[in-house]
């Protein structure tokens, strides 16, 4: 299996690079300035300067890609939009690392975890930037995509325990009544999709056991 990571110097890009490397998948990490990852193959080009023959022949690509500035936040819909584009129509599966605000708190699935009174007002941009990728996203017939949207409290340098929940489209706790992954386990899960193909077109979330 061929696996491409796009943004693989980011932190998650980084671990999903890692973890894919180690169950000993052809991985090439897609970077705009030196490879920092684990990867052996490295391509150094801008998410945005990709072309499809970039990604021809791979099997899955990764979208590791993260805005956090108000000014960089419509690039979540701009960047998704690209890499649609230029594998519409292709085998080529796309995974993307998605966030936990556009999960459901209601089975009707009418409220989002955004919408909630507790939700901290500075993370509302990033959540709504992130929420209008993935609904832009839900249109593309055209691209086998998977959206994975981490637990609430999506923790960079938490431990890797090696077990997670998956879940679907609501806001899910673990048996401890919490809402938290750390990079280390999300990058468990992308790969596992990634190897195994489960949720074409779907949006899935994962939480720690």
């Amino acid at each position: 299996m061929r696996i491409a990571v796009v943004c693989a110097n980011g932190k998650a890009g980084k671990l999903i690079t890692k973890e894919a490397v180690d169950r000993g998948l052809d991985v090439t990490a897609i970077v705009r300035g030196e490879n920092q990852t684990a990867a052996a193959k490295a391509v150094s080009k801008d998410l945005f300067d990709l072309t499809a023959e970039d990604l021809k022949g791979f099997d899955v690509v990764i979208d590791a890609f993260g805005a956090w500035v108000e000014e960089t936040l419509p690039l979540h819909s701009k960047s998704l939009a690209h890499l649609c584009d230029i594998l519409s129509g292709t085998d080529t599966r796309l995974l993307v690392v998605g966030g936990a605000g556009s999960l459901y708190v209601n089975p009707e699935h009418t409220v989002q975890v955004m919408d909630g009174p507790d939700f901290p007002e500075i993370f509302k941009p990033l959540a709504h930037a992130q929420g209008k990728a993935l609904a832009e996203l839900r249109e593309r017939k055209d691209v086998q995509w998977t959206f994975i949207s981490p637990a609430g409290d999506f923790r960079a340098d938490g431990e890797r325990t090696g077990e997670y929940i998956l879940a679907g489209e609501e806001l899910t706790l673990n048996d401890k009544g919490e809402s938290i992954i750390s990079y280390a386990d999300y990058a468990i899960a992308m790969i596992d999709e990634a190897t195994q193909g489960n949720h074409i077109q779907q949006r899935i979330s994962v939480v720690r056991k």
